[in-house]
């Protein structure tokens, strides 16, 4: 029974990784048909960001409903939704007369209802099963992400090239529902019960966990005002780099290629980083991969032959990899766990709305500019806010207890 009891935990590890990894697609699809669109639909680089830019907009909004859901119902709810609405989503994407239906559609069924279920709400669950091994869990299942990332765009590129972008959509709207619907319904096991933490200096004087000695309310402010900055400064490679390969004359192939291998390299950050937060904590860890985010964004500038663009681009994979799941174990680390679902939630829709910001702004820029050079340079800028407010509540870290450990024995990994 104890082996069993052991075992479970990787199972279910092993179904959200899964589901991750295929609801993906939501995400890292819609960058690489945007010349496709664009062109199909004449409109400007900025019209055709606004698919990616709804969706991001829908998924940040979405994470707050699949939190509140996850925690009143578990997981499965959530996850069956989601499967559902990302396959209808890519059907009715694949039928869009105009760009302004084909962007809504990605807004609410794909972001909203879709790809929402498939991220945040599994972390939380993840997070929820693991105890001395939490961080690399949640790095595993947030990997997913990026493993999606690395296999959807060249799979996508070779389809859209031989069948066309619509005839794509419909194949991956059949994908999703036969593959993630039937994983959602294993995920029907609730989570054992979690350890309150332990009120100690640093708390209110009516008992109120105060994270980072902060209220609540203002601390969650500050880490959705970070999560939106980092996410700004990371979304204008993952965005733009197909395009901006294509601008400089190397083909929107070669720029599948280089965000296929920098999402690729991010599974590797995800798991190096995920180890990491299980020796110094969320909060450092954060800090090391943004600082390092921040450099990869302006190697980006002086950089922009064929090869050096593949090497900064593997180069800007492994290092920002580690910053979103660092944001679900400092929430964790620092919050109250059964406000985790809703919590993660909000922090994640601060990134998402970050990623939906950042991709349209670099597409405005390069709109005004002509180039992509002021797009890198406005993502280092907030990327510098992000570290200002990462340092600062670091700092007050520094003069709180440490977080409080969970009894022995309360979880299974």
């Amino acid at each position: 029974m104890r082996a069993q009891s052991e075992l479970y935990p990787l199972l279910r590890l092993a179904v959200n990784v899964s589901l991750t990894t295929i609801g993906a697609c939501g995400m890292w699809v819609v960058a690489v048909v945007l010349p496709a669109v664009q062109a199909e639909f004449g409109t400007t680089r900025a019209g055709a960001s606004l698919p990616y830019t709804l969706m991001m907009v829908g998924l940040g909004i979405g994470g707050v409903l699949t939190g509140r859901l996850t925690d009143r119902f578990g997981v499965m709810v959530p996850s069956a939704i989601g499967a559902c609405a990302l396959s209808a989503g890519f059907l009715l994407a694949s039928l869009a007369p105009s760009m302004l239906t084909f962007a809504l559609v990605h807004g609410v069924l794909i972001g909203l209802l879709g790809l929402s279920a498939s991220f945040g709400p599994l972390m939380t669950d993840t997070s929820m099963w693991f105890t001395r091994r939490r961080g690399i869990a949640v790095a595993i299942c947030a990997s997913g992400n990026y493993l999606g990332g690395a296999i959807w765009p060249p799979v996508v590129e070779h389809f859209v090239q031989a069948v066309g972008w619509r005839e794509t959509f419909q194949g991956i709207a059949l994908f999703c529902l036969c593959t993630m619907l039937p994983l959602s319904f294993l995920l029907r096991r609730r989570p054992p019960p979690q350890p309150a933490p332990v009120v100690a200096a640093g708390a209110s004087a009516s008992g109120i966990r105060l994270p980072f000695g902060l209220a609540p309310s203002t601390a969650q402010i500050l880490l959705c005002v970070a999560g939106v900055s980092c996410c700004v400064a990371m979304s204008m490679p993952q965005v733009h780099i197909v395009a901006y390969c294509g601008d400089l004359g190397f083909g929107v192939a070669r720029g599948a290629q280089m965000l296929s291998l920098m999402l690729a390299c991010g599974v590797v950050s995800r798991l190096v980083f995920g180890l990491l937060s299980d020796r110094i904590g969320g909060m450092k860890t954060l800090l090391i991969s943004s600082s390092l985010q921040s450099i990869a964004l302006l190697l980006f500038l002086p950089f922009d032959s064929l090869t050096s663009l593949y090497v900064v681009s593997a180069m800007f994979g492994l290092f920002q990899g580690g910053i979103i799941p660092a944001y679900a174990i400092v929430i964790r680390e620092h919050f109250a766990p059964e406000e985790a679902g809703v919590r993660v939630g909000m922090t994640l829709t601060a990134t998402m709305a970050g990623m939906a910001l950042g991709g349209w702004m670099s597409g405005v820029v390069f709109d005004v500019t002509g180039s992509y050079a002021a797009a890198f340079a406005n993502g280092v800028a907030w990327n510098l806010l992000n570290l200002l407010i990462m340092f600062w509540l670091f700092r007050r870290t520094r003069r709180q207890p440490p977080p409080a450990q969970p009894l022995a024995g309360t979880q299974p990994a």
